[in-house]
């Protein structure tokens, strides 16, 4: 009897695993409306969102995630491309301009330089 149970518990995590090609947890439905990024792009790209721009996923998503209902989202997807653009001609195959080059944190872009600094006193 040791022997049997001994095996069951050994063969039941194996059988308890989804099988190959099952869809995935969260009611079957991957990332929907994709038209830029990859699905294992997604994640890391709206970490970079979020920081670059200091927003959270309302700021371009509605309730409903694929919905291309509010601009920032389609606005985003300008952004992205043309980044990923500027990018391309680069020979060293490197990123050198994501946006928080232009956004600093901030939703609005820095498209100005910062003022200069006030001369010394004179003396």
């Amino acid at each position: 009897m040791r022997f049997v149970t001994s095996m069951l518990l050994l063969f039941l995590p194996l059988c308890a695993q989804a099988p190959q090609g099952a869809p995935p947890k969260g009611g079957g439905r991957g990332p929907r409306n994709l038209q830029i990024l990859k699905p294992e792009e997604l994640r890391e790209n709206m970490m970079l969102f979020t920081r670059s721009l200091g927003v959270r996923c309302d700021f371009c998503h509605v309730q409903d995630r694929a919905s291309d209902e509010n601009p920032h989202k389609i606005t985003a997807r300008m952004m992205l491309t043309m980044a990923r653009d500027i990018n391309a001609k680069f020979p060293d195959g490197k990123v050198h301009v994501t946006c928080y080059t232009c956004h600093h944190g901030s939703t609005k872009p820095d498209t100005d330089p910062p003022a200069a600094p006030p001369p010394p006193p004179a003396q």
